[in-house]
């Protein structure tokens, strides 16, 4: 086991996504997941039915205790729900992580269309956590609040990653699985170049969590040691197995295989 990440996130009781995606991305890669929960959530493959907010002294008090004993190796945050959540993490890691590489994605709604962040809390989102992050990995929904515009197809996506890196982040990956067509396309950018990773869209439902597991896949890859590109080229390549292998549960959009990685001890 190599690798320590400390995820700060909220709990997804379907475990498809969240902190339970992010677990699961994270030990099937070999590292070790610790975790500060943000927020509560009652869903299912249909959506998100209700959420709990964790006081945020308490989450403030869960990053403080992994961090002074277990420690991390790369940090990674999704939904925070709210500026006083925003405001406690970042003033947490901003004193007990300093120099632990950040991957930030800004979770800001559910797979079924729940909002997962208060609508007056992108702005902190952005000042407190984006402007410091090594990476953050927005989808094109959450790209187009970050910078107040639309993003028009694939061909926009270079210079919308380039509006983000204005914002403060080392390195953006804009994803670009929620545009048109069957041709998907992920943009990593930095300040010394981009890259493209180009993919044919499969046809499944069972794509709930996708961003949750990527980034902590991501993070995970960081952790143990692996540059930028190599880690998001070990993520992409592990999500896309997880989505092929999916297990089928639930009617509606059902969660990954993340644990194809061990299968050859599954009874």
């Amino acid at each position: 086991m190599k690798g320590r990440v400390l995820i700060v996130a909220g709990s997804d009781s379907g475990g498809g996504a969240g902190i339970q995606a992010d677990i699961k991305a994270v030990s099937a890669l070999g590292g070790y997941a610790a975790t500060a929960i943000t927020a509560l959530t009652a869903q299912n493959t249909h959506g998100v039915f209700g959420i709990h907010p964790v006081p945020p002294d308490f989450v403030a008090l869960q990053i403080e205790k992994v961090a002074t004993d277990i420690g991390a190796d790369c940090v990674k945050t999704g939904m925070l729900a709210t500026v006083p959540i925003i405001e406690a993490v970042a003033d947490a890691l901003e004193r007990f992580t300093p120099n632990v590489p950040l991957v930030v994605d800004p979770v800001m709604v559910a797979k079924g269309g729940a909002p997962l962040l208060a609508d007056d809390a992108s702005q902190a989102l952005v000042e407190r956590l984006v402007s410091r992050a090594t990476l953050i990995t927005p989808n094109i929904p959450e790209a187009e609040v970050l910078l107040g515009r639309r993003i028009m197809g694939a061909g926009d996506m270079e210079a919308a990653a380039r509006d983000l890196l204005a914002q403060g982040p080392a390195a953006v990956l804009l994803k670009g699985g929620h545009l048109d067509g069957d041709d998907l396309v992920d943009l990593l950018a930095w300040s010394g170049g981009t890259r493209r990773w180009a993919s044919k869209r499969i046809d499944t439902s069972s794509t709930h969590g996708t961003g949750c597991t990527l980034a902590s896949a991501i993070a995970c890859s960081i952790a143990q040691g692996l540059g930028l590109e190599a880690a998001v080229d070990r993520a992409r390549a592990y999500v896309r197995r997880a989505i092929e292998t999916a297990p089928g549960l639930g009617s509606g959009h059902g969660p990954l295989n993340h644990m194809h990685t061990v299968a050859e001890f599954t009874p």
